[in-house]
């Protein structure tokens, strides 16, 4: 079982950047899909981006950005630290919400692991 935590959220005026950190305990991290999910308030929580496991090294690196964020977020890995990122470029105010991290399966998104406390994102118009 993999524990995840967010941090590096913060307030940022429009246009600025955030980079996200999960950081994972436990065994295996390389075999997970992971995915980053937001809330923002009175909304359904929702898939940001989503980066394959590794189990396969031979296979490379799957991504997968929402429309909204495509092409200004980027979803990374770093198994060496057992951590995935997500560098938020050119913010909008829409993307103000609590961000989340969880281990999924790939191919839908579904949150395979419980919740963790997230990490708040707000941006100043």
């Amino acid at each position: 079982q993999v524990q995840l935590v967010e941090s590096g959220g913060g307030l940022v005026p429009a246009g600025g950047s955030l980079r996200l950190s999960c950081a994972a305990s436990g065994r295996d991290f390389s075999n997970y899909a992971v995915g980053w999910f937001r809330q923002a308030p009175g909304k359904e929580s929702e898939v940001v981006a989503v980066i394959s496991s590794t189990v396969l090294s031979s296979k490379p690196v799957n991504t997968y950005y929402a429309d909204p964020v495509q092409g200004r977020f980027t979803v990374s890995r770093d198994n060496a630290a057992n951590a995935v990122y997500l560098q938020m470029n050119n913010l909008k105010p829409e993307n103000t919400a609590v961000y989340y991290c969880n281990t999924v399966a790939y191919r839908d998104a579904l949150p395979l692991g419980s919740w963790g406390q997230g990490t708040q994102v707000t941006v100043s118009s």
